[in-house]
């Protein structure tokens, strides 16, 4: 297969929009204040904007079907005709992708879980015995059609059969995925011949699962695959791109194909062992030497040193970034708040995109052609080694004091005992996991005072008044254990980050978490400590206002690395640690409140798990380290809550016993309780509260389905270690849904209490 050579490239772009357009425009369409055809029109206008962009940068192959109005993989199953068969029914097409990923009042949505080690979620495709893989090429068609009008050298994007099958869940009895490889390859090869018709040269193939252990087979399988798609006489030339870590044995595998080109990810995968495969020197390699996922300026001296030793590998060295540019902000322009200092050691990803289009012309005109960038980044590299706010020796030696003496709290039993006697709870309580609606009053008084139109004691009463408004309301819905709900808070690691040291927030650095929810990540750029209190007086202000306990609302050190940009210039278990400390001073505060009840929070527990199984224990070491330290300066009688969610748990079931919090609130309502079994399995003696319903879709469900749940959560786990809620917090949604669901939760406990 003949195709033109490229040498600057990208492995993805984000599609949300720089000002979340496409957010507001596709929920807009949700609510139906928005047709399909002003929803079409934002899609395009991104799209191209994002296209006219990379050419302009100087990238000379540009991937498309990047663009999704969801998720990615939700797409993948769309193209393959793998959509749930109970959306059947829903007519209209866009509809019908929609129900997928969000469900209706009738339909149940997909799952949804973390995409390998990122803070991205990807909705988890069902492959049953019914499953009929067809090809359904429009979207892609259209988009390569809309690229090549605007005279983009466009290379279509696809998440690989391997990666789709291995990601995926069987359902309805139905054998591994994977067992339907063959048949699927067949369909992709059919895609292929599609895409050359169509005028594609080039296609790229994504297959990260190389970069993990889910499959000992995959090398082999992969290598299966490709032999056969290499092998087609009617295709485009094909990139298999891996990213996310060192693809180890499937690199070699990938080698002895017909592939043109293999994309490998050097930044998490600095030694990826490329000498010992000799089928590159007749291949393209493409180089992920920047960053795709983190905001740090590349070094762009020992870029171009790796780009040079790896030539004498490869036929073709080109440049690109280590994975797609979806995880990182669009661009550095609009953060006008930095120091210049701070601002020096940063890229965003039109900054990223502008780095590889730097090294590209330095590999191929030389360092002199780029001289004045290879010094600023000299500059960047040695200020941040020097700086004070990353060299805090008081604040190392009082962690290493801490952690040598390897305090824990009491039993088990002896803190349930003490909690008991204080709290004197029903059986079955019935609590929330945090947050309520993120009301447009809300979001207004914030905007407000960011804009100097209000000071800061209306804003404190007008946050009161809310939290005033949500106690009432929960004691009218009878929960048993109280929170306040938050309305403070614009994001639960943001707002902990703007009142750390070590942090800063940006202000327009949004990312896509999934869907149409999109986080702001702070940047955790140096050491980090805690100047004062940070949620104690809101916490003594809600329980002010009741007899029933008051949870204090906490997000762990884990979490909030896990939902920042981190620095990397430390290993991450120091990083851990000096947020840890800081976390544990807030607990003896909230203690000293006469808060009787603190969640911690750690979602993101599994998705810093590294991705081959040789790391994992020292990470799960540090994990736990770090959330022990958090939570063991609070005496035996407060009780330590945490909270997990969205991820395959089964990996970190041991070490979500080894938390010893005091309850422990997980995701369980789209998995249908499937990981209260692991908990059993390990002997998990801990209390738990399983999600009763799933807050991540906009239908309410029936106290009768509830009771279900809870009755089936009740096989597996005891009355007297039960807790009853919901899988997540409560922002994101309506409030006349809020209040309706949580009615019926209520109802159901008491149903199930009788």
């Amino acid at each position: 297969m003949t195709a033109t050579p490229f040498h600057a490239t990208v492995l993805g772009a984000p599609r949300i929009g720089p000002n979340r357009e496409l957010k507001r425009a596709t929920e807009k369409y949700w609510a139906g204040t928005l047709d399909r055809t002003g929803l079409a029109a934002v899609a395009a206008g991104l799209r191209r904007d994002t296209l006219t962009s990379l050419v302009a940068a100087g990238l000379d192959s540009v991937p498309v079907n990047t663009f999704s109005y969801y998720d990615q993989m939700l797409d993948t199953a769309a193209l393959l005709g793998a959509l749930p068969a109970r959306v059947a029914g829903v007519a209209d097409e866009l509809d019908r992708y929609f129900a997928a990923a969000r469900g209706t009042a009738d339909i149940a949505p997909l799952e949804m879980t973390k995409w390998f080690d990122t803070n991205y979620h990807y909705i988890v495709p069902e492959i049953g015995p019914a499953t009929r893989f067809t090809l359904n090429p429009g979207k892609i068609l259209a988009e390569l059609a809309e690229a090549r009008e605007l005279g983009v050298p466009a290379r279509p994007v696809l998440i690989g059969p391997l990666t789709f099958l291995l990601l995926s869940k069987a359902v309805d009895g139905a054998d591994a995925p994977i067992s339907r490889l063959d048949e699927l390859t067949e369909v992709y090869a059919e895609l292929l011949g599609t895409l050359a018709d169509a005028g594609a040269q080039w296609v790229q193939i994504d297959e990260p699962v190389l970069v993990t252990d889910i499959s000992a087979d995959a090398p082999a399988l992969a290598e299966r695959v490709y032999s056969r798609l290499g092998g087609l006489n009617r295709r485009p030339a094909i990139f298999v791109a891996s990213y996310f870590g060192d693809p180890g044995a499937g690199l070699s595998a990938l080698a002895r194909t017909p592939v043109e080109a293999i994309g490998v990810d050097f930044v998490y995968g600095p030694n990826t062992a490329i000498a010992s495969v000799p089928q590159l020197a007749s291949k393209t390699l493409v180089a992920g030497v920047v960053d795709g996922r983190n905001i740090w300026r590349t070094d762009l001296r020992a870029a171009l040193a790796k780009l040079a030793a790896l030539r004498d590998s490869a036929q073709t060295v080109a440049v690109s970034t280590s994975c797609s540019t979806l995880h990182v902000p669009y661009s550095l322009e609009p953060e006008t708040g930095l120091d210049d200092t701070l601002r020096s050691w940063l890229a965003f990803g039109a900054e990223k995109v502008a780095e590889v289009a730097t090294l590209a012309r330095a590999l191929r005109d030389g360092p002199a052609a780029v001289a004045q960038q290879i010094a600023a980044s000299d500059a960047a590299v040695a200020s941040r080694a020097s700086d004070p706010r990353l060299h805090n020796a008081a604040l190392r030696t009082q962690i290493a004091e801490l952690t040598a003496a390897g305090s824990r709290r009491g039993s088990a039993a002896a803190r349930r005992a003490a909690q008991d006697e204080r709290l004197q709870l029903p059986a079955l309580p019935t609590t929330t996991i945090g947050s309520f609606p993120q009301t447009v009053d809300i979001r207004r008084a914030r905007a407000s005072l960011v804009a100097g139109q209000i000071d800061q004691a209306e804003y404190t009463k007008r946050m009161q008044d809310e939290i005033a408004a949500v106690i009432a309301l929960q004691e009218d819905l009878g929960l048993d254990v109280l929170v306040h709900g938050e309305p403070e808070r614009n994001d639960m690691v943001q707002y902990f980050a703007e009142r750390l040291d070590g942090f800063f927030a940006t202000s327009n650095g949004w990312v896509q978490s999934y869907g149409s929810r999109c986080v702001r990540p702070p940047v955790l750029f140096g050491d980090v400590t805690r100047p004062d209190p940070m949620t104690v007086p809101w916490a003594r202000y809600a329980q002010s206002l009741t007899d029933k306990p008051v949870k204090g609302m906490l997000t762990g050190p884990v979490t909030i690395l896990a939902w920042s940009f981190v620095r990397d210039d430390q290993p991450l278990a120091d990083t851990a640690y000096q947020v840890a400390l800081a976390i544990r001073e807030e607990t003896v505060d909230l203690e000293a409140a006469g808060i009787a009840i603190i969640q911690v929070d750690e979602p993101a527990l599994r998705e810093l798990l590294p991705l081959r199984d040789a790391d994992k224990p020292a990470y799960l070491d540090w994990a736990v380290g770090a959330f022990v330290l958090s939570t063991s300066g609070v005496a035996d009688g407060t009780q330590i809550h945490t909270h997990l969610c969205y991820s395959e748990f089964g990996e970190v079931i041991g070490a979500i016993a080894e938390l010893d919090a005091d309850v422990t609130s997980i995701e369980a309502a789209r998995s249908h309780m499937e990981v209260l079994d692991d908990l059993n399995a390990i002997g998990f003696a801990g209390s738990v509260g399983p999600g009763v319903y799933d807050i991540h879709s906009p239908r309410v469900p029936s106290a009768q389905e509830m009771t279900g749940s809870l009755r089936e959560a009740l096989e597996a786990v005891p009355a007297q270690r039960l807790w009853v809620n919901p899988d997540c917090g409560l922002k994101t949604r309506k409030t006349d849904e809020v209040v309706a669901s949580l009615r019926n939760m209520v109802t159901a406990a008491r149903t199930v209490r009788n």
